[in-house]
């Protein structure tokens, strides 16, 4: 596939996964791999020029662009990359742009042969004709040598709906073995995104997000329901950390929601085998220099080495880190069962915009 142009969408965002997988340790080959498949499935929109507005006002990030990367790290590890994207990010309707999305992740199925049938399951619930809400359907893929990613999909609880969310979130849990599960999740004001791993992992998962509104650093860990549980005490310091507050205090997420994703591998037992806490750390610094700051703290905190961070942000944009805010837009401490501690940094494209520093002008685009 011809890779788009110098100033388009696509020649962005696939220059950015370039750098990055070379921070990552990527071999040239995979890299190719990897920009091809990006280019794929943005479809039309990686032509697009990045002096028109973005194809769509995508929930996916704060200036609409429809990739994010990520890097997920664990101690004595290479970080791993991940890419997320918005495959009917220019089809101009969520319906249309729902299809496309299912229409790629089954392409891929054949591609890396993989079934798609746990989705086929829950097309009605999540792709109805008529869908409400900010999204219909994204593709995370885990960039893995070898050249084939593992693949998550993404997917809108609220399509029928908000006021169906749990309903949906409930039925699609049943359709796919988790009768009892619903009622392990603890409370929250909301079910922004289901997700679920397709293709090639050890225990594929069923990933439920909860969204909690002015969640304290004293109740994150005890959101936690898997058995046995994670010490609450660790994702409190986690709080304390990325939200800048010392232990002792009752620090708040008063702006953006903290979020918390309850992973289920098993039937049997009913509870999740995983807790992630995601804090919108964009929303509580000044700018992306103090967003570095924290987001080195907590990885040396977990024995992880920060070296590949500090390199992955250069790799994404030349600006000075004090000149906005936003380009870390989340960091998450994630406990899965007989695995590691992992905190993953969230690492925004800023193709059309820039999210200037608290109190500071808007900024231009930066390419």
């Amino acid at each position: 596939m011809t890779p788009a142009p110098t100033g388009t969408l696509g020649g962005h965002t696939a220059g950015q996964l370039r750098r990055l997988c070379a921070v990552t340790g990527l071999d040239p080959a995979d890299t190719g791999t990897y920009e091809e498949v990006l280019t794929r499935v943005l479809g039309t929109a990686a032509g697009r020029p990045l002096d028109l507005p973005p194809p769509s006002r995508t929930f996916l990030s704060d200036d609409h662009t429809p990739v994010e990367f990520s890097l997920s790290f664990t101690a004595g590890a290479d970080p791993a990359l991940r890419v997320l994207l918005e495959p009917g990010c220019g089809a101009g309707s969520l319906d249309r742009g729902g299809r496309a999305g299912l229409a790629v992740v089954r392409e891929m199925g054949r591609r890396w042969d993989f079934s798609t049938e746990r989705l086929d399951a829950l097309e009605d619930l999540f792709l109805p004709p008529r869908p409400h809400g900010p999204f219909a359907l994204w593709i995370a893929l885990e960039l893995r040598p070898g050249g084939v990613p593992k693949v998550k999909v993404y997917l809108n609880p609220a399509a029928s709906g908000p006021a169906r969310a749990a309903h949906t979130v409930r039925e699609a849990l049943n359709r796919l073995g988790h009768e009892r599960a619903f009622q392990a999740l603890p409370p929250a004001d909301g079910y922004p995104f289901l997700a679920l791993d397709l293709g090639d992992w050890e225990a594929p998962r069923v990933k439920v997000y909860l969204k909690h509104l002015d969640l304290s650093a004293a109740e994150a860990g005890d959101l936690a329901a898997t058995a046995p549980g994670p010490a609450a005490a660790g994702f409190a310091d986690f709080f304390h950390t990325v939200v800048g507050t010392t232990p002792g205090g009752d620090p708040r997420l008063d702006r953006r929601p903290g979020l918390t994703c309850h992973a289920f591998t098993e039937t049997d037992s009913g509870r999740p085998t995983g807790f992630t806490l995601h804090i919108p750390v964009r929303d509580y610094v000044r700018h992306d220099g103090e967003a570095l700051g924290r987001a080195v703290t907590a990885l040396t905190g977990q024995g992880i080495d920060p070296g590949p961070l500090l390199g992955a942000l250069p790799a994404v944009t030349r600006r000075p880190l004090r000149d906005g805010v936003g380009l870390i837009a989340y960091l998450a401490l994630v406990h899965q069962q007989g695995t590691a501690p992992r905190v993953t940094a969230y690492v925004s494209s800023e193709a059309y915009a820039v999210r200037p520093p608290a109190g500071a002008p808007l900024a231009e685009p930066v390419h």
